[in-house]
């Protein structure tokens, strides 16, 4: 088979794929349209990839266009899960816009920006100076409820199935519970119904290859979020090979002999 990846190394461990970097994707277009499979092209690329050049590409379609923005993910979530999203805002900015969002939201509220990851652009809001400035430094307006949560639950799902989880504690006194931001790994009590809902959603979405940030409070589960390009950290600790699965996954797509690859590993589940 024919594979391409603009990422290598998201692909490290797939054998016979060759790598072209984004910026020369026109200068390789006849190797482009003769390829089977392209892996983890940069955004730009998706739509004249699928829609002009009918690629398959991996990520999916469904997975970039839903993760590529918060808005239009929170609006999927809202239309298929409404119960598992927190209360969320969105809206343009008026005159008025700060005044509103404190009568609707009040604080503490966290507040995003739409095209981030990595606990970049995430801001927790306390006061009016603090709502004012995010206001004024965003045209599209992104508030959630803040949930009384110190972690989250990472929940990985790569292909169709969900590969592995776990938890995210962020240091006492911080608001960010990413790795990135400091939190440590837990892999102990991952719970069955987390697990059940992010297959529901990414199965509902068409989402394929995501890290969805889960959490839960007083017995119910949130989403909070996913994520396209997610860290591998957690995974490397479970001795999860990401490119292994991706690579069975794909191939699955041209041997119809060839299984679809294992699942979560349950025992991991408690």
């Amino acid at each position: 088979m024919n594979i391409i990846t603009f990422d290598p190394f998201r692909t490290i461990g797939i054998n016979g794929v060759k790598y072209i970097k984004p910026e020369n994707v026109f200068a390789n277009i006849e190797d482009i349209k003769e390829a089977d499979y392209i892996l983890f092209p940069q955004y730009w690329q998706v739509n004249f990839l699928v829609y002009g050049l009918n690629k398959k590409i991996f990520p999916n379609i469904n997975t970039f266009h839903l993760g590529h923005n918060k808005i239009e993910m929170t609006r999927a979530l809202l239309a298929t899960f409404p119960e598992h999203v927190p209360y969320t805002i969105i809206s343009g900015k008026t005159g008025d816009s700060v005044n509103k969002l404190e009568e609707d939201m009040g604080y503490p509220c966290v507040a995003k920006e739409v095209k981030n990851s990595m606990g970049q652009g995430v801001f927790l809001i306390n006061n009016r100076k603090e709502l004012k400035t995010y206001v004024n430094n965003n045209d599209t307006l992104y508030i959630q409820e803040k949930l009384p949560i110190d972690r989250d639950l990472r929940v990985v799902y790569v292909g169709n199935k969900v590969i592995g989880a776990y938890w995210r504690i962020g240091r006492e006194g911080v608001f960010h519970n990413n790795i990135a931001k400091g939190a440590t790994f837990s892999f102990e009590d991952i719970p069955e119904e987390a697990i059940k809902l992010v297959d529901d959603v990414a199965n509902k979405l068409g989402i394929n290859h995501a890290g969805f940030d889960v959490v839960k409070v007083e017995n119910k589960y949130y989403i909070l979020e996913f994520n396209v390009l997610f860290g591998n950290e957690g995974l490397k600790q479970l001795d999860i090979s990401v490119s292994d699965i991706i690579y069975k996954y794909i191939m699955s797509d041209f041997d119809p002999n060839n299984p679809r690859f294992p699942g979560f590993p349950r025992k991991l589940v408690s």
